[in-house]
């Protein structure tokens, strides 16, 4: 497709093939002046472009086999036969625990290769793998700190979320949202929760800025509850250098007033995310603890072997299956109580990807 043979891992090489060979267009520069070959600039120019396309895609690959097929294998403790990751519970700023060292957390879910390498994660003999994770935590717990109507009405009535969005977005009735138009709300939902600015939603949705300033603008008039509180967040954040999560633990933001304005802005998108993120890392642990409990006092083989962020892995002996599968929902949404209920869903297999 290049037309000559080049090293992929060359930026230098990659550049002259992209820009001087094949004359695609420059989408930004380094620094020293010269045309960027980063992910950014792939992806750009992917949308028109064969060659970047087939790059990015060699790129995750190239990602997933130096950080899992050829490291797992070689963490296998000796003595267990089992892969240990180490958590750390200071690191994250949020409160979420850490995995590294193999990092569990990161291995990517969207991707068909992805979940192969989950697909290795396997059970002992005897056992299953069992998953239960939170149901759009995040955007539950903004329902609750916002307290927004519509946002509180969509759970309470137990409607899928980006669903109901679409519907208010688009002005169409939940029966005749169309599968683009939920995908359009499922990107404004969980970008202005990240704090996403309108170039940001545009580039993500593939549309012109006027018509992501559309739907933000439709977004907030139909939750005004949401724009409120990401309102308060902020004044609140930048008046005591700090926000909270639900259980009332700070989160603190120390370049909340700098001069400088991309750092600012940087701490102004984590002033909205933090609590979201906080009282998911504040709801796992509380499960994490709440299904430690049970176990203990039932005394069940079955045992948490895994948690990434909202989902939490147990390896269960298959006579223990039914009943972890009937009692960890309970269990999980029994933490706190919110506004809106907590939903944990729970799935088994032989392997992690088969109980995902």
């Amino acid at each position: 497709m290049a037309g000559l043979p080049f090293n992929l891992n060359s930026p230098k090489q990659l550049g002259e093939v992209l820009f001087q060979k094949l004359k695609l267009p420059v989408v930004k520069k380094t620094p020293s002046g010269t045309p960027s070959t980063d992910e950014e600039v792939l992806q750009k120019l992917a949308e028109d472009y064969p060659l970047p396309k087939l790059l990015l895609d060699y790129r995750s690959l190239s990602k997933l086999k130096s950080t899992y097929t050829d490291k797992l294998p070689r963490m296998v403790n000796p003595s267990t036969g089992r892969v240990h990751t180490n958590y750390g519970q200071a690191i994250a700023v949020t409160g979420r625990l850490s995995s590294n060292d193999p990092n569990l957390q990161n291995i990517p879910v969207r991707t068909a290769e992805g979940r192969r390498i989950r697909e290795a994660f396997i059970a002992s003999p005897g056992n299953v793998i069992v998953s239960a994770d939170y149901s759009q935590i995040e955007l539950r717990i903004m329902a609750h700190l916002s307290g927004d109507e519509g946002m509180l009405r969509a759970f309470a009535a137990g409607e899928d979320i980006h669903r109901a969005t679409a519907s208010e977005i688009f002005g169409v009735p939940l029966a005749e949202v169309s599968g683009e138009q939920r995908r359009y709300a499922k990107v404004i939902n969980f970008g202005l929760m990240y704090g996403m600015s309108v170039f940001g939603l545009a580039g993500n949705l593939g549309v012109e800025r006027a018509a992501a300033q559309m739907y933000m603008d439709k977004y907030f008039q139909r939750f005004a509850g949401v724009r409120q509180f990401m309102d308060d967040v902020r004044q609140q954040a930048k008046s005591q250098g700090f926000v909270e999560t639900v259980f009332g633990r700070r989160l603190w933001l120390p370049e909340i007033n700098s001069p400088n304005g991309p750092r600012r802005q940087a701490a102004e998108r984590a002033a909205i995310n933090a609590p979201m993120q906080g009282t998911a890392a504040d709801l796992i642990k509380l499960a994490m603890i709440a299904v430690q409990g049970w176990l203990d006092v039932h005394q069940l083989a079955s045992r948490m072997v895994m948690q990434v962020h909202d989902e939490l892995v147990l390896e269960v002996p298959d006579n223990e299956l039914s009943l972890v599968k009937q009692e960890l929902p309970s269990l999980m949404a029994g933490v706190a109580q919110l506004k809106v209920p907590l939903v944990a869903e729970v799935g088994a297999g032989s392997n992690w990807e088969e109980a995902h």
